[in-house]
């Protein structure tokens, strides 16, 4: 569905190297610390940057040959960018309709009435999460097979921010040829929501995993000094100094669990590997 190989792009300051693919059928998350390139990657892969080197395909097809059937088939979440904010609703749905042949009327309106959203109300007086919840109405409105999210829920409350997972889980139920990449700084939605996400820290993507054995193969083991020195690291991945000794990262759980019974062991969640995997420490 989208295949991003050899990305490169290059700022004062920064530089953005990276290869990813999202499946068919699949949610796919993107986690990083502000500025590790999580925006500037779906930019690009939107074409709506120049690039210094590398491919993106959408749809089977180099981006820079999509045609405006295809775009069709996007829906698109950024966090810099949607309508003027001197639009209504009202006047929006004006738009979505000549953009958009799939354009499903009484379904937005609908969900703007669910959400609270004031159909005739200027949309630079709502809300930072008034304004997120309906960017992501527009991206569902029209069947698009792709959607390209960049941090979606940022200030939404926890009830509305669940509400609209659950769509986006609707989403895909409808159509197993969906697929969805989703940007986001709230690890709890990618735990929930997506079957694989990248890591990506100063503009390469240091890790790719499926979220299923993320949660069962991962853990934290805690051991004092003397019992960090007898630990096989040849599944350790990175391994942090702490008051008590140490904190490691394994991704083979089992092993550990089998080999060391009194190691205490915490298992991994997607908040644990990005401490771990971002913190200072040794690399094994």
């Amino acid at each position: 569905m989208l295949k991003i190989n050899q990305l490169r792009k290059q700022y004062q300051g920064f530089s953005l190297h990276c290869s990813m693919e999202v499946q068919p059928g699949c949610i796919t998350g993107l986690v990083g610390r502000n500025g590790a390139g999580k925006s500037t990657t779906l930019k690009a892969a939107l074409g709506l940057i120049r690039v210094d080197g590398g491919s993106v395909e959408m749809f089977g097809k180099d981006v820079s040959v999509l045609t405006d059937q295809d775009k069709q088939k996007l829906g698109v979440v950024l966090s810099d960018s949607g309508f003027s904010t001197y639009l209504s609703i009202r006047d929006i749905t004006r738009i979505l309709k000549c953009l958009y042949p799939d354009y499903e009327h009484d379904w937005f309106i609908q969900k703007c009435q669910h959400f609270g959203l004031p159909l005739d109300q200027k949309i630079k007086e709502f809300s930072t999460g008034m304004n997120a919840e309906l960017k992501i109405l527009i991206a569902l409105c029209h069947h698009a097979s792709l959607l390209i999210l960049d941090e979606p829920t940022a200030g939404m409350d926890v009830v509305v921010r669940d509400e609209l997972l659950d769509l986006l889980r609707a989403y895909m139920e409808e159509d197993d040829s969906r697929s969805i990449i989703i940007s986001s700084h709230i690890s709890s939605d990618l735990e929930s929501l997506c079957d694989d996400f990248y890591m990506i820290h100063e503009g390469e993507i240091i890790l790719h995993e499926e979220t299923d054995v993320l949660l069962s193969d991962y853990a934290l083991l805690k051991a004092d000094e003397a019992m960090y020195v007898k630990l096989d690291p040849q599944y350790i991945l990175k391994s942090k100094k702490e008051s008590y000794g140490y904190s490691c990262l394994t991704n083979k759980r089992q092993y550990y669990m089998e080999n060391y019974p009194n190691l205490i062991m915490e298992k991994g969640s997607i908040d644990d590997l990005i401490l771990m995997m971002l913190a200072k420490g040794k690399e094994v």
